[in-house]
């Protein structure tokens, strides 16, 4: 901001003297303070649409089975707590739901409303991806009609099943399905990093350091992930680290 207020400063003094300094450092402090407003507001669309489709996804998601069951409208529920959702925001998370159980509800066209908030943040798709197989796994087993319609918007997101097989390993790992805390087991650690046993140190090393980047809290609220879902990313990146160690682990004791 100081850097734009400077460059106007100088041009209007160049073109016009002292007065022109006042008037051109007054008119970049204007347009610094023009664009901040536009890049907010965008970021606050982002994350509106982004918890919208959240919801609306889940709905079809849950119905996929032919009906949405209380496990399922339960996990909904928790997810508005963890969320910290107002009352206003409860009655908008409860009609998107509602919304996505419809018949006519057009899930390809919400998608591509997803595809459009998170662009090329891979960390972003995985999250959204995340939360719906939580909802959906929420009364202990995944239905053949649930996993088909997952793959479908995995697919309809751009993932592979190999993103997908990496966020089933997180849930089980525990945080992310609400489950124990025991930890993953080492051939679910090597999915979540997305590495195999035959990787070297090295490998594995360098796919964890780069997960933890891409799924940084801070970044990720930068690139449209709403604020509510913090606590979210930071379950994952926990969830990342704990693959991470386990596989060190497994590794040092079989040195």
């Amino acid at each position: 901001m100081v850097i734009a207020i400077v460059i106007g400063a100088l041009l209007g003094y160049l073109i016009g003297g002292p007065i022109g300094l006042l008037v051109g450092g007054g008119l970049g402090y204007w347009l610094v303070q023009r664009l901040k407003k536009s890049v907010i507001g965008k970021l606050a669309g982002a994350q509106a649409q982004f918890l919208e489709s959240t919801f609306a996804v889940m709905g079809c998601m849950c119905k996929a089975d032919g009906q949405v069951s209380e496990e399922e409208l339960e996990a909904s529920r928790r997810l508005w707590d963890r969320l910290g959702l107002s009352e206003a925001q409860r009655a908008k998370a409860r009609a998107d739901f509602t919304r996505g159980k419809g018949p006519d509800f057009d899930l390809e066209a919400e998608l591509a409303k997803v595809r459009g908030v998170v662009g090329s943040q891979r960390a972003l798709l995985q999250v959204f991806l995340q939360v719906q197989l939580a909802a959906i796994a929420a009364d202990g087993q995944l239905h053949p009609a649930e996993h088909e319609m997952l793959l479908r918007v995995a697919r309809g997101l751009g993932c592979s099943e190999a993103e997908i097989a990496q966020i089933e390993a997180m849930l089980r790992g525990g945080a992310g399905a609400g489950g124990a805390p025991e930890g993953p087991s080492l051939e679910d650690a090597y999915r979540v990093l997305g590495v195999s046993e035959e990787s070297s140190d090295a490998e594995v090393k360098k796919a964890y350091r780069r997960l933890m980047s891409e799924n940084h809290p801070d970044k990720l609220a930068g690139k449209g992930l709403p604020e509510s879902m913090r606590e979210m990313a930071k379950e994952r990146t926990s969830e990342i680290s704990n693959a991470y160690e386990r596989i060190k682990k497994a590794r040092e004791a079989a040195a």
